[in-house]
Protein backbone atom coordinates (compact mmCIF):
# COMPACT_ATOMS: atom_id res chain seq x y z
CA UNK A 1 0.00 0.00 0.00
CA UNK A 2 1.12 3.58 -0.58
CA UNK A 3 1.84 5.74 1.57
CA UNK A 4 -1.01 8.38 0.48
CA UNK A 5 -2.86 4.94 0.52
CA UNK A 6 -2.17 4.66 4.04
CA UNK A 7 -2.79 8.26 5.08
CA UNK A 8 -6.23 8.03 3.10
CA UNK A 9 -7.43 4.71 5.27
CA UNK A 10 -6.70 6.28 8.61
CA UNK A 11 -8.20 9.10 7.44
CA UNK A 12 -10.94 7.25 6.83
CA UNK A 13 -11.42 5.13 9.48
CA UNK A 14 -10.38 7.06 11.99
CA UNK A 15 -9.36 4.51 14.50
CA UNK A 16 -5.64 3.36 15.20
CA UNK A 17 -6.03 0.89 17.49
CA UNK A 18 -2.40 0.24 19.62
CA UNK A 19 -2.04 -3.39 20.52
CA UNK A 20 -0.02 -3.41 23.70
CA UNK A 21 0.18 -7.41 24.97
CA UNK A 22 2.25 -9.04 26.63
CA UNK A 23 2.65 -11.92 23.74
CA UNK A 24 2.26 -12.39 19.78
CA UNK A 25 -0.48 -14.79 20.32
CA UNK A 26 -2.54 -12.20 22.08
CA UNK A 27 -1.56 -9.19 19.58
CA UNK A 28 -2.28 -11.54 16.34
CA UNK A 29 -5.89 -12.65 18.28
CA UNK A 30 -6.57 -8.89 19.03
CA UNK A 31 -5.42 -7.84 15.50
CA UNK A 32 -7.82 -10.35 13.97
CA UNK A 33 -10.67 -9.54 15.97
CA UNK A 34 -10.33 -6.14 15.53
CA UNK A 35 -10.08 -5.97 12.10
CA UNK A 36 -13.16 -8.73 12.03
CA UNK A 37 -15.15 -5.77 13.76
CA UNK A 38 -14.71 -3.42 11.02
CA UNK A 39 -11.22 -1.62 11.92
CA UNK A 40 -8.44 -2.81 9.32
CA UNK A 41 -6.11 -0.78 10.95
CA UNK A 42 -3.33 -2.42 13.65
CA UNK A 43 -0.80 -0.69 15.51
CA UNK A 44 1.60 -3.97 16.81
CA UNK A 45 3.84 -1.92 19.63
CA UNK A 46 7.21 -2.33 19.90
CA UNK A 47 6.92 -3.48 23.69
CA UNK A 48 4.86 -6.94 22.70
CA UNK A 49 7.93 -10.28 22.24
CA UNK A 50 8.15 -11.14 18.90
CA UNK A 51 6.92 -7.76 17.74
CA UNK A 52 8.94 -7.79 14.29
CA UNK A 53 7.79 -10.90 13.35
CA UNK A 54 4.18 -10.89 14.41
CA UNK A 55 4.35 -7.57 11.94
CA UNK A 56 5.89 -9.72 9.29
CA UNK A 57 3.11 -12.28 9.40
CA UNK A 58 0.17 -10.15 9.64
CA UNK A 59 1.32 -7.86 6.35
CA UNK A 60 2.05 -11.58 4.68
CA UNK A 61 -0.87 -13.54 5.55
CA UNK A 62 -3.39 -10.34 6.62
CA UNK A 63 -3.24 -8.46 3.27
CA UNK A 64 -6.74 -6.61 4.07
CA UNK A 65 -5.15 -5.09 7.18
CA UNK A 66 -2.86 -1.94 7.81
CA UNK A 67 -0.54 -3.14 9.72
CA UNK A 68 1.73 -0.39 11.96
CA UNK A 69 4.77 -0.25 13.75
CA UNK A 70 4.13 1.65 17.40
CA UNK A 71 6.15 3.00 20.27
CA UNK A 72 9.33 3.58 17.42
CA UNK A 73 11.97 5.34 19.84
CA UNK A 74 14.19 6.10 17.34
CA UNK A 75 15.70 5.15 13.63
CA UNK A 76 17.03 1.75 13.91
CA UNK A 77 14.19 0.41 15.09
CA UNK A 78 12.00 2.13 12.91
CA UNK A 79 14.52 1.01 9.97
CA UNK A 80 13.53 -2.88 11.53
CA UNK A 81 9.92 -2.32 11.64
CA UNK A 82 10.05 -1.36 7.82
CA UNK A 83 11.84 -3.84 6.62
CA UNK A 84 9.21 -6.13 8.77
CA UNK A 85 7.04 -4.66 6.44
CA UNK A 86 5.43 -1.78 8.49
CA UNK A 87 2.95 0.40 6.66
CA UNK A 88 3.11 3.35 9.25
CA UNK A 89 5.25 4.29 12.16
CA UNK A 90 4.28 5.83 15.55
CA UNK A 91 6.24 6.93 18.93
CA UNK A 92 4.93 8.39 21.60
CA UNK A 93 6.97 11.22 21.17
CA UNK A 94 8.49 13.75 19.41
CA UNK A 95 11.84 11.99 17.71
CA UNK A 96 12.64 14.45 14.16
CA UNK A 97 15.24 11.07 13.39
CA UNK A 98 12.66 9.11 13.00
CA UNK A 99 10.28 11.37 10.96
CA UNK A 100 13.27 12.22 8.50
CA UNK A 101 14.06 8.29 8.16
CA UNK A 102 10.51 7.26 7.50
CA UNK A 103 10.58 10.67 4.96
CA UNK A 104 13.35 9.26 3.40
CA UNK A 105 11.35 5.59 2.96
CA UNK A 106 8.41 7.05 2.14
CA UNK A 107 6.41 6.06 4.79
CA UNK A 108 4.07 7.42 6.65
CA UNK A 109 4.58 8.59 10.50
CA UNK A 110 2.66 9.11 13.19
CA UNK A 111 4.64 11.47 15.37
CA UNK A 112 4.01 11.89 19.11
CA UNK A 113 3.49 15.34 20.16
CA UNK A 114 2.04 17.59 23.08
CA UNK A 115 2.63 21.51 23.46
CA UNK A 116 1.80 23.55 20.64
CA UNK A 117 5.47 23.89 19.77
CA UNK A 118 5.73 20.11 19.51
CA UNK A 119 2.88 19.59 17.09
CA UNK A 120 3.85 22.20 15.18
CA UNK A 121 7.99 20.97 14.91
CA UNK A 122 6.49 17.78 14.05
CA UNK A 123 4.57 19.23 11.15
CA UNK A 124 6.83 20.99 9.91
CA UNK A 125 9.67 18.03 10.02
CA UNK A 126 7.25 15.88 7.40
CA UNK A 127 4.96 14.07 9.74
CA UNK A 128 1.84 12.93 8.37
CA UNK A 129 -0.35 13.11 11.36
CA UNK A 130 0.11 14.35 14.90
CA UNK A 131 -0.38 12.13 17.33
CA UNK A 132 -1.62 14.18 20.58
CA UNK A 133 0.23 11.77 23.56
CA UNK A 134 -1.53 11.82 26.28
CA UNK A 135 -5.17 13.79 25.70
CA UNK A 136 -6.83 12.80 29.33
CA UNK A 137 -3.91 14.18 31.38
CA UNK A 138 -4.44 17.71 29.87
CA UNK A 139 -7.58 18.10 29.46
CA UNK A 140 -9.21 16.22 26.99
CA UNK A 141 -10.89 17.00 23.86
CA UNK A 142 -10.90 20.31 24.85
CA UNK A 143 -7.39 20.39 24.45
CA UNK A 144 -7.49 19.11 21.14
CA UNK A 145 -10.19 21.42 20.48
CA UNK A 146 -7.48 24.65 21.92
CA UNK A 147 -4.86 23.47 18.93
CA UNK A 148 -7.16 22.56 16.51
CA UNK A 149 -8.15 26.73 16.59
CA UNK A 150 -4.48 27.57 15.26
CA UNK A 151 -3.62 24.47 13.72
CA UNK A 152 -6.57 23.73 11.39
CA UNK A 153 -4.23 22.47 8.84
CA UNK A 154 -2.49 19.66 10.92
CA UNK A 155 -4.31 16.33 11.33
CA UNK A 156 -4.45 15.16 14.84
CA UNK A 157 -4.87 12.04 16.12
CA UNK A 158 -6.19 12.08 19.76
CA UNK A 159 -4.84 9.46 21.80
CA UNK A 160 -4.38 8.28 25.87
CA UNK A 161 -7.42 8.45 27.51
CA UNK A 162 -9.90 7.73 24.84
CA UNK A 163 -12.66 5.44 25.70
CA UNK A 164 -16.81 4.81 25.25
CA UNK A 165 -17.54 8.45 26.70
CA UNK A 166 -14.56 10.59 24.87
CA UNK A 167 -14.90 9.24 21.43
CA UNK A 168 -17.10 10.84 19.81
CA UNK A 169 -16.02 14.64 21.91
CA UNK A 170 -12.68 14.01 20.62
CA UNK A 171 -13.60 13.72 16.82
CA UNK A 172 -15.90 17.08 17.58
CA UNK A 173 -12.85 18.95 18.75
CA UNK A 174 -11.53 18.14 15.43
CA UNK A 175 -9.27 15.35 15.94
CA UNK A 176 -9.25 13.53 12.17
CA UNK A 177 -8.64 10.09 14.17
CA UNK A 178 -8.18 8.65 17.41
CA UNK A 179 -5.90 6.17 18.72
CA UNK A 180 -7.53 3.64 21.27
CA UNK A 181 -5.77 0.58 23.21
CA UNK A 182 -7.65 -1.10 25.88
CA UNK A 183 -11.00 0.30 26.00
CA UNK A 184 -11.13 -1.39 22.61
CA UNK A 185 -8.85 -4.15 23.13
CA UNK A 186 -9.73 -5.25 26.95
CA UNK A 187 -7.22 -7.53 28.76
CA UNK A 188 -10.01 -9.53 30.01
CA UNK A 189 -10.83 -10.09 26.35
CA UNK A 190 -7.47 -10.96 25.79
CA UNK A 191 -7.15 -13.50 28.11
CA UNK A 192 -10.55 -14.82 27.81
CA UNK A 193 -10.28 -14.77 24.03
CA UNK A 194 -13.70 -12.94 23.57
CA UNK A 195 -13.63 -11.89 19.88
CA UNK A 196 -17.30 -11.60 19.70
CA UNK A 197 -16.67 -8.56 22.74
CA UNK A 198 -13.52 -7.23 20.86
CA UNK A 199 -15.26 -6.93 17.73
CA UNK A 200 -18.49 -5.35 19.12
CA UNK A 201 -16.16 -2.98 21.03
CA UNK A 202 -14.69 -2.03 17.71
CA UNK A 203 -18.01 -1.57 15.39
CA UNK A 204 -18.94 1.01 18.58
CA UNK A 205 -15.78 2.59 18.06
CA UNK A 206 -16.37 2.93 14.40
CA UNK A 207 -20.33 4.32 14.93
CA UNK A 208 -18.86 7.06 17.85
CA UNK A 209 -16.40 8.13 15.01
CA UNK A 210 -19.15 7.98 12.28
CA UNK A 211 -21.26 9.95 15.26
CA UNK A 212 -19.10 12.48 16.09
CA UNK A 213 -18.29 13.37 12.27
CA UNK A 214 -21.63 13.96 11.72
CA UNK A 215 -22.39 15.72 13.98
CA UNK A 216 -19.86 18.18 13.17
CA UNK A 217 -20.48 18.09 9.60
CA UNK A 218 -24.01 19.54 11.32
CA UNK A 219 -22.70 22.17 12.75
CA UNK A 220 -21.13 24.00 9.58
CA UNK A 221 -22.20 27.13 8.88
CA UNK A 222 -24.68 27.83 5.50
CA UNK A 223 -24.33 30.80 3.84
CA UNK A 224 -27.10 32.43 1.93
CA UNK A 225 -26.70 32.94 -1.73
CA UNK A 226 -29.35 34.96 -4.49
CA UNK A 227 -30.82 33.33 -7.15
CA UNK A 228 -31.25 34.50 -10.55
CA UNK A 229 -34.92 35.49 -9.49
CA UNK A 230 -33.76 37.60 -6.89
CA UNK A 231 -34.91 34.90 -4.01
CA UNK A 232 -31.98 33.63 -1.37
CA UNK A 233 -31.69 30.22 -0.12
CA UNK A 234 -29.28 28.37 2.07
CA UNK A 235 -26.47 27.02 0.49
CA UNK A 236 -23.39 24.50 2.30
CA UNK A 237 -20.32 26.48 2.64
Amino acid sequence: MKKSEVCALIQEVGIVPGIRVSSADDAHFAAESVSHGGVPIVEITMTVEGALDLISHLVRFHPQMLVGAGTIMDAEMARKCVDAGAGFLTSPGLDLQVIDFAAKKDIAVLAGALTPTEVITAWRAGSDFVKVFPCAQVGGDSYIRALRAPLPQVPLIAAGGVNQQTAANFILAGANAIGVGTELIPTEAIQRRQAARIRELAQRFVSFVKDGRARLEARKPKRLVKKSDGLEECEEK
